[in-house]
C-alpha cells in the first residue's frame, strides 16, 4: 500500500514536472519571437561618446511635461539635475514647482510643500490602486531605470512612442487601448503620449514627435546610468595604465635575464 501511495506521488510530481518544464518551453519560444526594434544613433554609443547636455535638458522637459503626468522616477533626486548642466538657482527654482508630501514637526500632521532639491521626484499617484484606476487597470511602470530594464534599451523607448499607427486589417483593438508596432503584443494601454508641437523648446530646435521621443529617451538612458561617461573616462585610464605596465613589465624582464642563456 505504502509502496503504491509512494509511486502514485512520484507519478504526480513527475507530471506536474513535465508540464511545468513544457509550460516553460512554449514561454521561451514565445519570448524569443522578439519585435525587430530600429537602431538608433546615441551621443554616448562608443568608448568615447558622451551625452549632449542641451538634449538632456530637452528631455527633462519632455518627461516634465508630459510623462510626469503618469510615470514616476523614485530613484531621481531634483540635486541629480546638475548633471543635465542645471545651475543651483535653476534647481531650486525647477523643484519649488513641484509640491511634496511631508510631516509637520510640531503636530505631526501630514502637509504637503513646495519641494526642495534634496527632495525625490513625487509620483503622481498616492499609491498602486490609484494609478490603475486612473489608467484603466494599468500601471504605468516608474522611468527611473526603464532603460536598462527594457530590450533595446534607448533605441526600444523611442520606438515605441514613435511606434503608434492604426492597427493592419485583422486585428481587433479594444476600446480604450492603442495600436503599437513595437510594443509586445502590439496593443497598449498608453495613448499616444507626443505630437508635433507638443513641448515648445526654448533653444530653438524643432519640436517634432520624432525629436521629442529622442530627447526624453536620451534622458532617461542619463537617469538610468548618470554616471555613464566618467565610467567610460575611468575604464579608458585603467585600459591606458594597463598597457603601459605591461610595458615596463616586459622592459624589466628583458634587463633581468638579460645575462641568462636562453
Amino acid at each position: 500500500m505504502k509502496r503504491a501511495t509512494i509511486a502514485t506521488l512520484a507519478a504526480a510530481v513527475l507530471g506536474a514536472g513535465m508540464a511545468y518544464a513544457a509550460e516553460e518551453a512554449a514561454d521561451g519560444a514565445a519570448a524569443s519571437h522578439t519585435i525587430e526594434i530600429p537602431s538608433e544613433h546615441w551621443s554616448w554609443d562608443g568608448i568615447f561618446g558622451g551625452f549632449d547636455q542641451a538634449q538632456l535638458q530637452r528631455g527633462y522637459l519632455v518627461y516634465e511635461r508630459v510623462c510626469s503626468a503618469c510615470h514616476s522616477m523614485n530613484l531621481l533626486a531634483f540635486r541629480h539635475l546638475h548633471g543635465l548642466g542645471f545651475d543651483e538657482s535653476q534647481i531650486e527654482s525647477i523643484a519649488a514647482a513641484r509640491r511634496v508630501s511631508d510631516i509637520d514637526l510640531e503636530t505631526g500632521d501630514t502637509i504637503t510643500r513646495a519641494a526642495r532639491p534634496a527632495d525625490h521626484f513625487p509620483a503622481p499617484f498616492a499609491n498602486e490602486i490609484q494609478a490603475r484606476s486612473v489608467n484603466n487597470g494599468a500601471l504605468p511602470p516608474d522611468l527611473s531605470v526603464i532603460v536598462k530594464a527594457r530590450v533595446g534599451e534607448a533605441d526600444y523607448i523611442h520606438a515605441l512612442l514613435t511606434g503608434y499607427e492604426d492597427a493592419p486589417a485583422g486585428i481587433d483593438v479594444p476600446a480604450g487601448k492603442y495600436y503599437n508596432a513595437y510594443f509586445p503584443g502590439h496593443v497598449i494601454s498608453m495613448a499616444p503620449p507626443l505630437s508635433d508641437g507638443l513641448v515648445d523648446y526654448i533653444d530653438g530646435t524643432p519640436n517634432t514627435r520624432d525629436q521629442m521621443a529622442r530627447d526624453v529617451s536620451a534622458f532617461l538612458a542619463w537617469a538610468a546610468e548618470p554616471s555613464l561617461v566618467e565610467r567610460k573616462e575611468l575604464g579608458v585610464k585603467v585600459v591606458l595604465f594597463l598597457i603601459v605596465l605591461a610595458g615596463v613589465a616586459y622592459a624589466v624582464k628583458r634587463k633581468v635575464w638579460s645575462d641568462v642563456e636562453h
